[in-house]
């Protein structure tokens, strides 16, 4: 069970409580020293204090017999004898509200607008839900594992129990209404369970939520992404298969980015070990880097960077990586070291301490901090950190890694670095940074790439400018481009795979595309013209943005030699798009199927 995050303000409630029990104190303190007062003045009607207490607690069931005779009363018991029922009154009515909790909750998630739906009872989940609470989300939780009192409490989001693949619990807990569901429960199957469920729930929806459903296997996720990619264009479902490897991989980087090495000398990263987070590091370091090389303020570009793969099987899983990205090769010089992880040591390149950061991702993630732990060789050979990734030891990560206050343990003057992959991986941001936002952003730098290679400077025009500061309304061209990507491949009877490094596939889906490139390019043409039409531009010279006029809003064969080619290479270019996030284009077959008919994605 994940504990709260710090940070939270304390509950009003809370201070509620307190006030009542005040109110209730200063009643029976006041009761009682009013009834000793009415005591002394009329002996006749209180005896002795057994009396006094016995009419100071009949004060808080709305009655005492000494008020049946006429005043005056002494002005403790006028006070404690509306205090006292004030008390009585507040404590049924939060008597009921606790009574009715689970039931007003149950009520306010079915109401729930724009919220956040969490459906799992994993660590991960929960992790993710209280990420999201903190981030100021309004967030709702089904799991089958009832919520206790203090637990309420202390996360103070809605939760319904119950089955989460079952109709009628999410739509209990608001799920037509969501903006955005998360399947993370612990069984892959399940987790499908939950997106056919929200995609039968949101049929008559105008914005449908979008949906991201965690896939335990890596390679499986990418199966997936692909088998989704390749059906984009027949659902609304705005739906993305993520696995916390890539996420946390991501994420690393943001929050310990790679620094730029002294002229003249490269810089070097040593992975080690057979882990399963050691594919999606090896993958987004590359990625990350090819950005700090590609920074156009950045003068001359950076040199390859060296990443050194120590493991038994390092030639391998190398050879399978490169084959599967080949970007890879084009910004690393990689290299392979087919040594066992107590063999680390003996690499020449660590004993002259030449790495910039270390990665040991061992399978035995216990095993694997012992061996940093004991090992000062490896503190010596890294210039900035030995990272160490965990799946089960927050807990430990944050006694290294805490404020000034909080800093329990020693962290190797900053040499040591426990990176806990789920804590990293419950990034809303990165999970909604899906494969088809990753794909229209790179289709966006390609762009920007041929725009300054034909002179174009940044900030010409409003599309001159990073993804991070691009218009909404063009990311969403891009967005609506990648969510044709499905019917381009019906057209072509081709369909997206993971990639696993052969070239005759691949020939074969150029030579389609080749053979279809005048319709393609057409096709698109038209798909962006009724797409700018839908945002309101019309026709018009020169291009203004202000007035939303483009000279390219006309037919097909209206348009400059120039125009069409470069609607032409937008096409050729589908495969290094497809590629760079680990897929091929394979040709099936050369007639082209019927179209599945279907909406498209949900933007």
């Amino acid at each position: 069970m994940t504990q709260p995050l710090a940070g939270l303000s304390r509950p009003p409630t809370r201070w509620l409580g307190i006030v009542f029990g005040v109110i209730g104190l200063l009643s029976l303190v006041l009761g009682y020293l009013g009834f000793e007062r009415l005591m002394q003045a009329r002996p006749e009607s209180l005896h002795d204090r057994y009396d006094v207490l016995y009419y100071d607690l009949q004060l808080f069931v709305l009655g005492a017999e000494p008020f049946q005779e006429a005043g005056p009363y002494p002005w403790q018991l006028q006070i404690a004898r509306f205090t006292a029922p004030l008390f009585t009154l507040l404590a049924v009515v939060e008597a009921g509200r606790l009574l009715l909790a689970a039931e007003i909750r149950r009520l306010r998630a079915r109401r729930a607008r724009d919220h956040a739906l969490v459906c799992g009872d994993s660590q991960f989940a929960q992790m993710l839900a209280d990420r999201l609470f903190a981030d100021g989300e309004r967030v709702v939780v089904v799991r089958s594992e009832p919520f206790g009192p203090l637990e309420y409490r202390q996360r103070r989001y809605l939760g319904v129990v119950g089955d989460p693949t079952s109709a009628e619990v999410l739509r209990g807990a608001g799920l037509p209404m969501a903006r955005i569901v998360y399947a993370c429960t612990g069984n892959d199957d399940r987790n499908h369970a939950i997106a056919n469920t929200a995609s039968r729930l949101i049929q008559d929806r105008g914005q449908p939520p979008r949906v991201y459903v965690q896939v335990h296997d890596p390679e499986m996720c990418l199966s997936l992404q692909a088998r989704r990619l390749g059906a984009a264009g027949s659902s609304r479902l705005r739906l993305d298969y993520f696995h916390v490897d890539d996420i946390a991989a991501r994420a690393l980087h943001r929050h310990h980015p790679l620094r730029r090495p002294a002229p003249g000398r490269p810089l070097k990263v040593l992975i080690a070990g057979t882990g399963a987070f050691r594919r999606a590091l090896l993958v987004e370091t590359a990625r990350h880097w090819r950005g700090c090389r590609a920074d156009p303020g950045a003068g001359e570009p950076d040199p390859l960077l060296h990443v050194d793969l120590v493991a038994p099987d390092a030639g391998t899983e190398l050879a399978l990586a490169a084959a599967r990205y080949p970007f890879l090769t084009t910004v690393c010089r990689l290299s392979a070291y087919d040594h066992d992880l107590d063999e680390l040591t003996g690499l020449p390149q660590l004993a002259a301490g030449g790495y910039d950061r270390i990665y040991l991702c061992a399978p035995d993630e216990r095993r694997g901090l012992q061996f940093v732990l004991d090992t000062p060789a490896l503190w010596r050979g890294a210039e900035s950190a030995v990272f160490v990734p965990v799946y089960r030891q927050a807990a430990l990560a944050a006694a290294f890694h805490g404020d000034s206050r909080h800093d329990l343990l020693d962290e190797v003057h900053g040499k040591l670095c426990l990176y806990p992959v789920l804590t990293h991986a419950c990034d809303a941001t990165l999970i909604a940074e899906d494969l088809t936002e990753r794909l229209a952003q790179q289709i966006h730098d390609r762009y920007l790439r041929a725009q300054r290679r034909a002179g174009v400077r940044p900030g010409d025009a409003p599309a001159m400018v990073d993804w991070s500061s691009l218009p909404e309304s063009l990311r969403r061209a891009n967005r609506a481009h990648v969510q044709d990507i499905a019917a381009k491949l019906l057209n072509l009877g081709c369909v997206v795979a993971p990639r696993h490094g052969g070239t005759g596939d691949a020939s074969a889906a150029g030579q389609a595309i080749d053979d279809r490139i005048d319709e393609l390019a057409r096709l698109e043409h038209e798909r962006w013209c009724q797409e700018r039409q839908g945002e309101g531009w019309t026709y018009g010279k020169p291009r203004d943005d202000v007035r939303r006029r483009h000279p390219a809003l006309r037919p097909w064969h209206e348009l400059t030699p120039d125009v069409q080619e470069q609607n032409r290479e937008e096409i050729r270019a589908l495969p290094d798009v497809l590629s760079d996030s680990g897929f091929e284009l394979i040709r099936l077959a050369r007639t082209v199927p019927a179209q599945r008919r279907g909406p498209a994605d949900g933007a």
